[in-house]
């Protein structure tokens, strides 16, 4: 690799460990500097939680398949649980660093301290970065481009000035980042802030061990179950072309009235105390297979936004008050890069100055990319890899960015389209819409596919793609990075996905959920033509 461009990679979570594969795929030469002493980043759990370090709480389950949670060419093991406990996560990075010998290039205990455009950045584009090493030693290197990878899951948004009397209250209360299992929280009353996925799971894992959880939400939510109809991952039903064909279609009305109707099939949320005020595609819904049931069995009472604390009990807007001995603020993150200035990269609650939600516009050389700054609804893991995918080739010249001003232009666009869907409010600066954004990063690579072409040169490969789950292995099919396994990769998804769950041979159809939507399409549309027909 003598002579290629020298990349630093900032982390090695999920996102930091699929930049250096794809540095390697490009021919760059990466050192990826990982501040603690292993891998993993949010999914390595710690006994100990640091305040820079994300981490996930011991029983954390994850909320996407493992089908479309790997990188592309690279598959869980098939005898992996469809929806993996988080110990099941970290070894599968393991097998990736592994796989692709990625750890002879991390430098552990070493922390980025500041990264700064050299003196002829105007020139070169390159940057000086600066490191310290486990006994504090402080090292300047030079690098031609810079990949951030650190996640944004680190720094607690701890909103204390929105809860009067929580200095003068008795108990105790921490943020949700802290939470490690539920004994700490034996025989208490707990108050959980915060209805999002880590409220609505940390609820449900206190009120194994709580006396009683008090669930507090200002807006309410969607809740979805990891199990769509007939207990398919929801995830794998969800995501794929044909529903993101009829979503552009029809009105984001007309989609959100339809997934409103399926889920309150489920549980009927305003009977819960769930009804979310807005429209079920506007924000992050929460994935949960056991809330409703805790709810109906009354371990967690749902109740509105916190007004007040006293010293003793927690106020809500209704005018109740409740005894609580403890309070978890589920209230999400702050997205920081400390050591990054402002002028370089700008986010805030309502603002993400970043081109496709990655590179800063204003810089003069694209040789800065930030990885895994999106909110999805699906994992972040593929997500991350196409960014990497696109960033690497961009730093070789491979792939070109358009003129600062149109790039300021998507951002202002994109922004506006958030603020449309939110009725104003642009809270929800980080979410993409996944397909789009996938088709939209693959189009700059090259590996965007060509579906009329796919259908006349291989229909049956054809209707996976595009009935099926829109897994992570399509965006290995064509273009730079082809992987010759993954159209066997695709055909063999669902068989795959389910082989966990039948541990118990039976007779019967093993027909895919592809195969029965494919059924249930044709069937409606023979009713139309036989209504159209008739009349």
């Amino acid at each position: 690799m003598k002579g290629a461009k020298r990349v630093a990679v900032i982390g090695a979570g999920a996102s930091g460990l699929v930049s250096t594969k794809c540095c390697l795929d490009e021919g760059l030469e990466p050192t990826c500097f990982e501040k603690s002493n292993d891998i993993g980043g949010l999914w390595n759990f710690q006994e100990v939680v640091t305040d820079d370090r994300g981490s996930v709480y011991r029983s954390l389950i994850s909320n996407s398949s493992k089908e479309m949670m790997c990188y592309s060419d690279f598959p869980f093991p098939e005898d992996y649980p469809t929806f993996m406990h988080n110990t099941k996560v970290l070894q599968y990075l393991r097998m990736y660093a592994k796989q692709f010998e990625l750890m002879k290039y991390i430098q552990m205990e070493t922390e980025v301290c500041s990264i700064m455009r050299n003196k002829d950045f105007s020139s070169t584009g390159q940057w000086d970065v600066i490191t310290k090493d486990r006994d504090g030693n402080t090292k300047t290197s030079l690098f031609d481009a810079i990949l951030v990878c650190t996640g944004h899951h680190c720094y607690p948004h701890l909103p204390l000035d929105s809860f009067p009397g929580i200095d003068k209250f008795k108990g105790r209360y921490a943020h949700s980042k802290t939470y490690r299992e539920p004994q700490l929280f034996e025989g208490k009353r707990v108050v959980v802030i915060g209805v999002g996925n880590t409220g609505g799971d940390l609820a449900v894992d206190i009120s194994r061990c709580a006396k009683q959880v008090f669930l507090s939400t200002r807006s309410g939510s969607w809740v979805f179950s990891r199990m769509a109809s007939e207990g398919y991952p929801v995830d794998m039903m969800l995501h794929n072309r044909y529903a993101c064909l009829m979503s552009s279609i029809f009105p984001d009305t007309m989609v959100s009235s339809y997934y409103e109707r399926t889920l309150n099939k489920r549980f009927n949320h305003a009977n819960y105390g769930l009804q979310a005020n807005h429209r079920a595609l506007v924000r992050q819904p929460m994935v949960s297979d056991e809330l409703p049931s805790r709810i109906i069995s009354g371990t967690i009472l749902v109740k509105p936004n916190v007004k007040c604390f006293t010293e003793t009990s927690a106020v809500f807007v209704d005018g109740t008050a409740e005894e609580v001995d403890w309070v978890v603020f589920a209230t999400g993150y702050s997205v920081v890069y400390p050591f990054l200035k402002d002028e370089v990269v700008d986010v805030k609650a309502s603002h993400v100055s970043l081109y496709k939600h990655v590179f800063p516009p204003q810089l003069e050389h694209p040789t800065l990319a930030i990885i895994g700054l999106v909110d999805p609804l699906v994992a972040i893991m593929p997500i991350s890899e196409m960014q990497s995918r696109w960033a690497t080739r961009v730093f070789k010249g491979l792939a070109k960015l358009p003129p600062q001003r149109d790039m300021e232009e998507e951002i202002r666009s994109r922004e506006e389209k958030i603020a449309g869907r939110t009725g104003g409010s642009q809270r929800r600066t980080l979410k993409i819409d996944y397909i789009p954004y996938m088709d939209g990063l693959a189009e700059q690579i090259g590996a965007k596919l060509n579906m009329k072409h796919l259908f006349l040169t291989d229909p049956r490969l054809a209707f996976q793609v595009f009935f099926g789950p829109c897994s992570p292995y399509q965006f290995r099919l064509v273009g730079p990075g082809k992987w010759v396994d993954a159209r066997a990769t695709i055909l063999g998804q669902w068989q795959r996905a389910l082989k966990p769950t039948r541990t118990r041979s039976l007779g019967g159809s093993n027909d895919d959920a592809t195969v029965m939507l494919l059924l249930k399409l044709i069937g409606f549309l023979a009713m139309v033509c036989a209504i159209f027909f008739y009349f």
